[in-house]
């Protein structure tokens, strides 16, 4: 597993999008951060809840200068699925971040086990949540990971912070 640092480039990032289409990190051109959210997948309930409510704040990030593209493991049939079923019509839901891709954003990896309270089975393997804030120059500003699906950063805390970190020119931490 890689350890992101601030103020150094991320890795290469680049999926296929449930609308059509290759998204790729590279290609964004943001005012001021493209936020990365990795999701667990369509057998994550409480990833349902956690886009759906970024789903619903889109234009309050849109204000800000950040795009904004949420991302798994998933295959492009349950992305699919998440998309239509989740509601989150507003976001560009990307599928099929290979595993070696999710290690190199830091991201931890889990087994499968079993059918989910959702009623999806797991992967075999998928990548735990992970919230990135990318500069335009492909720096990484902030990130989050987790090890578990519970207990993320909140959007509207999030959009606070951005707020600060606007007004104050305030500098990407953590990079020693």
């Amino acid at each position: 597993m890689s350890k992101l640092m601030p103020r150094q480039p991320v890795p290469a990032l680049e999926v296929e999008s449930v609308r059509g289409g290759r998204w790729t990190l590279a290609g964004q051109n943001p005012q001021n951060f493209t936020m990365i959210v990795f999701y667990r997948g369509l057998h994550c309930p409480i990833c349902r809840k956690y886009t759906s409510e970024l789903n619903g704040m889109i234009e309050e990030f849109n204000k800000r200068g950040v795009s904004i593209v949420v991302v798994s493991t998933d295959t492009k049939e349950h992305a699919e699925e998440a998309k239509a079923k989740w509601g989150l019509m507003n976001l560009t839901v990307g599928y099929g971040v290979p595993i070696e891709v999710a290690r190199e954003w830091g991201l931890y990896i889990s087994t499968g086990r079993g059918m989910t309270s959702a009623g999806v089975e797991e992967p075999p393997l998928f990548a735990e949540p992970g919230l990135f804030l990318v500069k335009p120059d492909g720096t990484l500003y902030w990130g989050s990971i987790s090890t578990m699906p519970f207990a993320r950063p909140h959007f509207g805390e999030i959009g606070q912070a951005i707020d600060f970190v606007l007004s104050k020119n305030y500098p990407a931490r953590g990079e020693t």
